[in-house]
């Protein structure tokens, strides 16, 4: 019965909210949504720091249509860039072409052709009322170090398009597989920022590896707003080599997403997870009648997430977000699937203010300035898991469960086409953590912020510069501080009945590390991508008391994202 009353609130609330919307509506494009992954994203970034144009890009993915309209409003101040952005802005304009322009006539299937505007394509159908674009997505990667090797391959397949001039949707399957040599599980999927996965088969010695990075979308757009249901990874804010409130480290998820823009200066975005809890529901576990697989029917604890956030333009450089997520379990709740419910206070009306009946939520804030200063972003992201105010400044009784960061990056420096950044992240003990295991801040296991978790800071400074068209090259100097992750009964009675000078910042102490990462990266055609890089680790064990180096680089291609 749960499942179903599930189903039919979900059903409930994506026909009421398309029938609003289709009132009276005008189209502005189809959802889909682009690979947060794609460069194109880093140079409309730097358009806008320049102070080229306004873009939106606090929460990923965008759309394909947005993206598009933003390269064509590039075009219009083309004498403000240097002849490197000019160049890659005629190749993005091509990508993105048909999907600013939906009033084409019907053209017959296309299939490793050019298309209508020169760009060369696997699969291709155009026309006024529908649109289908493939390509297949393959790769291949050795990676070499002095400690762990391993050669990363895959292969799937990305298609998209649009139904009409409101519906968009999308498919991208990726089956990726990993052949190692003495590399441990946890070292790549815990201590490093790339994302994380669910196995789908594994050998038990971790030495070859498959999992499948799958997003999937369709979505109803109108004049000022969009509504999507699918599988995907959702960003929230800025940062260098990691993002406090949501990040992708977690595997993508199942979602709910609207996104609504009533004025040029206001939009409001609200999202509805379901999240993995990897705990096991003992009452509603069962068995099978078999022995096979121990012959139990495993049913974990159902786990969701709901985020709400209001983005405002303060003036013309500067963009202030506010943001509130709640982390729910055991059923889905009609309360959290209102987008516009103060989700706080709707828990404790609902948990008779009881924290062991009640939900796991958080408050963020972010405030970014681009061309404030000349070429420079500046931006600051706070993630309050939970503060006592009244004890804010106490050293004995404060409660200060919160990250922030502070960042800044100036491009066209010294030189074109060349940008500088710095950036310090802190993030304090017990952050992420909760009472009930089935309401921490993750997904799988993973955490859906920063890929460090709690109780740590980072220092980055790093620089990027596009010497011609399509090369990117890359360098980053990283310097961390990890402290232990501590235990619930520490969490839960510092400030009350354990001083909080007992659980210090960096309390502890784990390591440390200073890492150097260089990377190139080459888009020769449309998706088609040459890397390579190279990595210098060295970590100080702050425990066994002792030092290690690791060395590493690899080379490789992709094709697709």
């Amino acid at each position: 019965m749960r499942t179903k009353k599930s189903v039919h609130i979900i059903r409930l609330f994506f026909f009421i909210t398309l029938l609003s919307v289709c009132i009276s509506s005008k189209t502005n494009g189809q959802v889909v949504w682009e690979n947060y992954r794609n460069e194109v994203y880093d140079y409309l970034s730097r358009m806008a720091q320049k102070g080229v144009i306004n873009f939106d890009d606090v929460i990923k993915p965008l759309t394909r249509i947005y993206i598009a309209k933003s390269l064509q409003e590039v075009s219009l101040h083309s004498n403000e860039l240097s002849q490197t952005e000019k160049k890659e802005l005629r190749f993005y304009l091509q990508e993105y072409a048909n999907d600013a322009d939906t009033t084409q006539n019907s053209s017959p299937v296309s299939f490793l052709k050019k298309d209508n505007v020169g760009r060369w394509r696997t699969f291709n159908i155009q026309s006024k009322d529908f649109s289908l674009n493939a390509d297949p997505y393959f790769q291949g990667y050795g990676n070499y170090n002095s400690q762990k090797n391993y050669i990363h391959q895959s292969i799937g397949a990305n298609l998209y398009g649009r139904i009409g001039k409101h519906i968009g949707f999308q498919l991208s399957s990726n089956d990726i597989s990993e052949s190692r040599d003495g590399r441990g599980k946890d070292s790549i999927i815990f201590k490093e920022s790339q994302p994380g996965y669910v196995l789908l088969s594994d050998t038990g010695s971790h030495q070859h590896l498959n999992y499948n990075d799958l997003r999937a979308n369709i979505g109803y757009s109108w004049k000022k707003g969009t509504i999507s249901i699918g599988q995907d990874y959702l960003l929230w804010g800025y940062g260098a080599n990691g993002r406090m409130v949501l990040s992708d480290k977690s595997p993508a998820y199942p979602y709910i997403r609207l996104d609504y823009q009533p004025f040029s200066w206001l939009k409001f975005q609200y999202m509805h997870a379901w999240l993995n809890s990897d705990v096991v529901d003992s009452p509603r576990t069962y068995g099978m009648g078999n022995n096979v697989y121990s012959g139990q029917r495993i049913i974990y604890v159902p786990k969701y997430m709901a985020t709400h956030t209001i983005t405002f333009k303060a003036n013309k450089t500067t963009d202030i977000s506010i943001g509130e997520s709640i982390i729910y379990s055991d059923q889905m709740n009609i309360g959290y699937l209102i987008p516009v419910m103060f989700f706080k206070i709707y828990d404790n009306l609902t948990s008779s203010n009881n924290i062991s009946a009640g939900s796991n939520g958080q408050f963020f804030f972010q405030i970014s300035s681009r061309n404030w200063l000349k070429n420079t972003h500046l931006y600051s992201t706070l993630f309050v898991d939970e503060i006592r105010v009244a004890k804010i400044f106490s050293k004995s009784e404060n409660r200060n469960q919160f990250g922030f960061n502070l960042g800044a990056s100036v491009t066209d420096i010294f030189i074109p086409d060349l940008t500088l950044n710095a950036e310090y992240t802190r993030v304090n003990p017990f952050v992420y953590a909760n009472i009930n295991p089935s309401q921490t801040y993750t997904n799988h296991g993973y955490y859906l912020g920063d890929w460090m978790g709690n109780n740590f800071d980072r220092i980055i400074f790093s620089a990027k510069y596009t010497p011609v068209a399509k090369l990117k090259c890359f360098i980053r100097y990283q310097y961390v501080r990890k402290g232990g992750p501590g235990t619930l009964d520490q969490q839960y009675s510092q400030g009350l009945t354990t001083p909080s000078y007992l659980t210090p910042f960096l309390f502890n102490y784990q390591y440390s590390q200073q890492e150097i990462f260089i990377n190139f990266s080459y888009q020769w055609i449309h998706n088609l991508y040459l890397n390579a890089y190279f990595r210098s680790a060295k970590e100080n064990n702050k425990i066994s008391l002792t030092t290690n180096t690791t060395v590493g680089s690899g080379i490789g291609f992709s094709y697709g994202l």
